[in-house]
């Protein structure tokens, strides 16, 4: 997946989250395990990550486990953050979990109503390649 920051003519100025308009780093990276896939993404998670957003669907359905977001670091969220979202939680035999989603992505899940397909934790149980879900010892819940 490829991680970029957009130039400065390509975002709005002071955008929620980076009132400098300098903008964060946008990246998604699907990790599987042995029981679950996440997918982590951090920054402005926009149209220029479409084409990330649409492999890393693919590479969780692929998998055939259940999914979860770690969105702890998403700075932005525009309709594309949405509509992946939504995409996830439609196709997947899984219910999809979002992890420790700050106010901006809450508030968007929570006007478009897709949070209402999505399990919303606020901990990060932890992701250990090879432990059963929900085994985590939590030592990476902590910034």
């Amino acid at each position: 997946m490829r991680e970029g920051t957009p130039s400065a003519a390509d975002r709005p100025v002071g955008v929620a989250g980076d009132p400098a308009g300098a903008g964060d780093p946008a990246s998604v990276h699907v990790i599987v395990g042995t029981t679950r896939a996440r997918i982590v993404l951090s920054g402005e998670i926009d149209a220029d990550l479409g084409a990330d957003l649409q492999e890393a669907t693919a590479a969780a359905e692929d998998s055939g486990l259940p999914v979860e977001i770690d969105a702890h670091h998403v700075t932005f969220m525009d309709s594309s953050g949405v509509a992946f979202l939504a995409r996830l939680a439609s196709r997947g035999p899984h219910r999809v979990r979002v992890l420790r989603a700050p106010p901006t992505v809450r508030f968007l899940l929570e006007v478009t109503r897709i949070g209402e397909l999505l399990d919303i934790v606020d901990v990060d149980p932890g992701f250990d390649l090879d432990e059963p879900s929900g085994t985590g010892d939590g030592s990476d819940a902590t910034d």
